[in-house]
C-alpha cells in the first residue's frame, strides 16, 4: 500500500514484481479507471492526494452503501462467521500494539478482511463491486488513519469492531449499522483533524 502523493513508475513496478510491463500497465489502467490512481506525465501514475472534499464524499458514500450491506448480511451470519470476526479483531488488536515496521499496512489488511467478511455475507453481486471501488479510492485515507492510530498508542482501533460484532449477534440492525458508520467516520475524522491541524484548507495534503 502506497501513501498519498506517491509516484509509481511502470518499469520499476514490473521489475519489483518480476514481470513484464504489460500486466502492470493493465493493472494500473484499471486502478486509474477506478480513481484509485491518477495518470501523470512521463508515463507515471500517482496515488491521489488527500483532500477534504474527497474525504467527505468517500465517507458519505461508504456509510450509505456499507450500512446497507451490514443490514443485508445480518440475518445470514453464522456462529462460524462471528468466530472469524472475533479472530480478525484480536489479530488487529495485536497488530496495533506490535512492532511490525509496516504496522499501518498490516492493520489495514486486517481491517479490510474484517469488513469484507461481513459484506460478502450479504450476497449482493451489485453492491460488492461498488464497495470494492470505494475502498480502492479510500486507500490513502485508510493508510493515513492507520498511521495516526499508530501515533496515538493509547487509542483503541478496534472498539467499533467489537460493538459491531455484538450488535450483529443480537440481531440488532440499527445498532449494527450505527457501529459500522461510527467505525468509518472515526477513521475519516482522524484524517480530517490532521488536515485541520495543518491549517491547509485550500490545498490537498499528502501524507508521506
Amino acid at each position: 500500500m502506497f501513501d498519498a502523493g506517491a509516484s509509481l513508475r511502470m518499469q520499476e513496478l514490473a521489475e519489483t514484481l518480476q514481470t513484464s510491463t504489460m500486466p502492470v500497465r493493465e493493472a494500473l489502467g484499471r486502478l486509474v479507471s477506478e480513481q484509485a490512481l491518477e495518470s501523470m506525465p512521463n508515463r507515471t501514475v500517482r496515488v491521489p492526494l488527500i483532500t477534504r472534499e474527497k474525504l467527505d464524499d468517500l465517507a458519505r458514500a461508504r456509510c450509505l452503501i456499507e450500512g446497507e450491506l451490514v443490514a443485508l448480511a445480518l440475518p445470514t451470519l453464522t456462529s462460524d462467521d462471528f468466530g472469524k470476526l472475533r479472530e480478525l479483531t484480536r489479530e488487529c488488536e495485536a497488530a496495533f500494539t506490535g512492532d511490525d515496521p509496516d504496522k499501518p499496512h498490516r492493520t489495514s489488511e486486517l481491517n479490510h478482511a474484517f469488513h469484507f467478511h461481513i459484506y460478502r455475507a450479504a450476497g449482493s453481486a451489485v453492491l460488492i463491486p461498488v464497495v470494492e471501488s470505494l475502498w480502492l479510492q479510500s486507500g490513502p485515507y485508510v493508510r493515513a488513519a492507520a498511521q495516526i492510530h499508530d501515533e496515538l498508542r493509547d487509542m483503541s482501533g478496534t472498539h467499533h469492531h467489537w460493538a459491531l460484532i455484538e450488535a450483529l449477534e443480537r440481531g440488532d440492525r440499527a445498532q449494527a449499522v450505527k457501529a459500522l458508520k461510527n467505525d468509518i467516520t472515526r477513521s475519516f475524522n482522524l484524517v480530517r483533524r490532521k488536515l485541520a491541524d495543518a491549517g491547509n484548507g485550500e490545498e490537498a495534503r499528502a501524507y508521506g
